[in-house]
């Protein structure tokens, strides 16, 4: 079996191993590279061909004998092939899945202005995508002409791609710049893919700004890489069933609602459908802390509990391929719907207040509570959540309407 594989600095967050398997049957690893034995790698190590990620895509072009058009142009590489006769082709593949990236947010660049933010190896992709289809590109970066304190002079933006790591996991409460200083954007793109909603991303959807996320541009990058290391075509379906597939498994299904509305029993019942692994963060919270959720509202009162619910939420949040069973309350605090949204879909799940259960339930022990409660929370949930389904027939029933929202959802982000 040939020997594919990843090469990068730091690769401890890559999806490529997981994405090349969903597209064919052939190895592929990754190789965390320190700048030390690149150049032994590059002369004698064991591969049939490679990506290449940060910092390595102009460090490996002296090492190939032949760099195709779009490198050329770029002057970076980020997928290289051996030949068989052992020399190295090389070509960027990054273009592409930025194109495919830029096509789903309707962006067109022909005639228009674009703020490409930062100035590494994407950033040059990033400029030849925007210049090759007719656009202007201005690059932001910390010390060059055009920089982070001069961005009023281009306020009159059309586009804007953030080609930097901010608000990358783990630093995910960062963005690069505040959307609100261009008035003028027609669309916004943030190769970030962990998370799958940056802040950056979800302030354009706030505004109203048509936005795409990294994931896409990952997927169609290593698409036409597979085809490099193929020598095959990737059909449009292959493609499509390979996204699908990745997304699910970096997707979390984030179930919230009143208490007792049956998020627990729904979430477990998801679970087996789905086959995803179950978290409900109240039993997080107890399996951490070692009391009971009565016992630490006994002793710090609500204020601690939701401390230590906003440690699980971020612990479990940062992840992905999860079903997420939340306490009532957890959507209360701004930072816990940020951490729930970024990986997941969120699925708010309704019941008639008089069908709710009301048992070991410390916050919610009247009707008369739950409904001051709900008029408080309401429309928390509903800002908070993609998409409402009502607990009202069967739980089977429920169970299948979340599913297919689930499913519409991961969908409706590679449409």
């Amino acid at each position: 079996m040939k020997q594919f594989g990843l090469i990068g600095e730091k690769l401890g967050h890559s999806h490529s191993k997981t994405l090349h398997g969903f597209l064919r049957d052939y190895r592929y690893d990754l190789w965390p590279m320190p700048p030390e034995k690149l150049d032994a790698w590059m002369r004698e190590g064991s591969f049939d061909g490679m990506n290449v990620t940060i910092p390595y895509k102009k460090a490996v072009i002296p090492y190939l004998s032949e760099v195709g058009e779009t490198a050329q142009r770029i002057g970076a590489v980020n997928t290289i092939v051996r030949r068989a006769d052992g020399s190295l082709y090389g070509d960027n593949t990054d273009f592409y899945g930025m194109s495919v990236m830029a096509a789903r947010a309707g962006i067109q660049f022909a005639g228009r202005k674009t703020l490409i933010l930062g100035s590494g190896g994407t950033s040059l992709t990033a400029c030849d995508v925007v210049r090759q289809n007719g656009g202007e590109a201005i690059v932001i970066s910390r010390s060059g002409e055009n920089n982070y304190g001069n961005l009023d002079l281009h306020a009159d933006a059309d586009y804007l791609i953030n080609t930097t790591p901010v608000g990358m996991y783990p630093n995910t409460d960062s963005q690069p710049v505040d959307l609100c200083r261009f008035p003028h954007l027609k669309g916004v793109l943030d190769v970030i893919y962990n998370p799958l909603r940056t802040r950056l991303l979800e302030q354009a959807k706030a505004l109203g700004i048509p936005c795409e996320g990294g994931l896409s541009m990952l997927v169609y990058q290593a698409v036409r890489a597979c085809e490099i290391f193929t020598g095959e075509t990737v059909s449009a379906q292959e493609a499509q069933k390979a996204e699908k597939a990745l997304r699910r498994s970096v997707t979390n299904l984030v179930l919230v609602g009143m208490p007792g509305c049956g998020k627990s029993t729904i979430g477990a019942m998801l679970a087996d459908v789905l086959g995803m692994p179950l978290v409900d963060l109240d039993e997080e919270v107890i399996r951490a802390d070692g009391r009971s959720i009565p016992d630490i509202m006994a002793a710090e009162g609500e204020a601690g509990f939701r401390d230590r619910e906003t440690e699980q939420v971020k612990r479990f949040g940062s992840k992905g391929g999860q079903i997420i069973v939340t306490g009532g309350g957890a959507v209360k605090r701004e930072e816990n719907r940020r951490f729930l949204r970024m990986n997941g879909v969120v699925v708010h799940i309704t019941r008639d207040l008089n069908l709710l259960s009301m048992e070991g339930r410390p916050l919610s022990q009247s009707r008369e509570v739950l409904e001051k409660m709900w008029q408080e929370r309401k429309p928390i949930y509903a800002a908070c959540a993609d998409v409402q389904v009502a607990n009202e027939g069967t739980l089977e029933s429920c169970v299948q309407l979340i599913k297919e929202a689930y499913d519409e959802a991961l969908c409706a982000q590679r449409t």
